[in-house]
């Protein structure tokens, strides 16, 4: 009887290792290929906008807010790096009244002027509207709204940013190019940039120059009701009745939507605008 005489380590060998040790080298590269594990890909969230203040800048905005019974605008000058830090508060000539702002516009043009010869570009001084209410609530009144549309609806991007009497604020961001959109942004106060002291009387000297309260029954032009209160030199309040009912019915509506939308002008608690 013949006994076949066979190698102990090749019956110990497995079957998938014995055809493993005679493919190519081609194949064991694309077997290395096929088992590598998939990369992992790692989604980052893109850094959320926020609207920051140097506390200079922070300082002369409430200074002028606190200076009157009145709304205040002016325009946010930022860093050439980071177009949402803004560095300084800058006032123009401006009618303002309890409910409203309204920039003169031959200042406006000179501030651009003088933005330029200083070396800025207008995102830099042109595209964030700063102004105070009066009032607890920052949220834009009817007339906030018409104007962020009507000044800054050309612009690629703008900020309208409002701050109440007690502190609260409100910031929105707008695209007005490609898709478009919009979204209230966070505000924070930085001072992690260099900044420089307060300056009480520059900033008194700016407010004496550039701001000229008015009634806020004028700030209707020239319909019926801005004329009167001209004539009289403002309404009182037993006589607003009389100047409600004199007005056009565009202007009584822009009263109704401006009372509705800024509850500070009738609470109570607040002087009355008349």
């Amino acid at each position: 009887m013949t006994t076949l005489q066979t190698d102990p380590k090749a019956q110990q060998q497995p079957p998938e290792k014995a055809e493993k040790s005679v493919s190519s080298p081609a194949q064991t590269a694309q077997a290395k290929v096929e088992t590598r594990p998939e990369p992992k890909f790692q989604r980052k969230e893109s850094p959320k906008a926020v609207l920051r203040v140097t506390p200079t800048a922070w300082a002369k905005l409430l200074y002028f807010r606190d200076r009157g019974e009145t709304e205040i605008g002016g325009f946010g000058v930022t860093a050439r790096d980071d177009l949402l830090l803004v560095e300084d508060f800058v006032t123009v000539r401006q009618k303002v009244t309890m409910a409203s702002v309204s920039f003169d516009d031959e200042a406006v043009a000179d501030f651009f002027e003088s933005q330029v010869d200083a070396g800025r570009k207008p995102e830099q001084f042109a595209r964030l509207w700063l102004h105070s209410h009066p009032g607890e609530s920052p949220q834009p009144s009817a007339v906030d709204e018409e104007t962020f549309d009507r000044v800054f609806g050309r612009c690629e991007w703008a900020v309208m940013f409002v701050i109440g009497r007690g502190g609260k604020t409100y910031a929105r961001l707008r695209f007005n190019v490609g898709p478009k959109g919009e979204a209230v942004i966070p505000v924070e106060l930085d001072y992690g940039r260099q900044f420089g002291p307060t300056d009480h009387e520059a900033w008194q000297e700016e407010y004496l120059s550039n701001i000229k309260a008015d009634t806020w029954f004028s700030s209707f032009g020239d319909s019926k009701a801005g004329a009167a209160a001209k004539e009289a030199g403002g309404v009182m309040a037993d006589d607003w009745l009389d100047a409600f009912e004199a007005m056009d019915p565009e202007d009584r509506r822009f009263v109704i939507d401006e009372l509705a939308s800024r509850p500070d002008l009738w609470d109570e608690s607040e002087a009355m605008p008349w």
